[in-house]
């Protein structure tokens, strides 16, 4: 019985892996559940942001991308973190309102949480185990594309922008 019970709690405790992007499930910037499969058949442009950053102003094409692409199943999801120079000091509502109010942000925001190492959440666990993105986050605004299947195609630093052709002719072919 005392073996039932640990096995239980250890299992429970585990994060648990997801072998697709739509099985994932977080937190969104309201604590809220957030399903990935509720993107199922979008396409997905997964960013670390971060509100005092030198890329911060990327915010401003992230919308671009938003509007210019959302009625044809493109969505961009914003992911808050602190881990680069402590430059996201907000809770998750002062984060909110900042992507809103300075930057007009209406895409998805999820709470702010960890990308790298043993506290990383789920989806960044996901995104940094797929062959063609593996490896830790090395700052703010590294950007991923996920496909209308949950499968992840590219991954750009930091320094490539939002609205860079590499970006947007990736996202244009898989809209298609």
């Amino acid at each position: 019985m005392k073996f039932q019970v640990f096995a239980l709690l250890l299992a429970w405790s585990l994060p648990v892996f997801a072998s697709n992007f739509h099985q994932l499930v977080e937190k969104d910037i309201d604590g809220k559940e957030f399903k990935m499969d509720t993107l199922k058949g979008k396409v997905v442009l997964v960013v670390n942001i971060a509100s005092q950053c030198g890329f911060t102003p990327q915010l401003e094409d992230l919308q671009k991308l938003q509007t210019k692409y959302a009625a044809r199943g493109f969505t961009v999801l914003g992911v808050p973190s602190n881990e680069f120079g402590e430059q996201t000091p907000e809770n998750d509502q002062g984060m909110k309102e900042f992507c809103q109010k300075k930057y007009n942000v209406n895409f998805p925001l999820l709470s702010k949480g960890k990308v790298n190492g043993k506290e990383r959440r789920p989806l960044y666990k996901f995104l940094t185990d797929q062959e063609k993105s593996k490896g830790d986050i090395g700052w703010n605004f590294v950007k991923f594309l996920v496909n209308k299947n949950g499968d992840v195609v590219d991954r750009w630093t930091s320094s490539t922008g939002p609205l860079a052709d590499s970006v947007t002719k990736e996202i244009e072919t898989n809209l298609k």
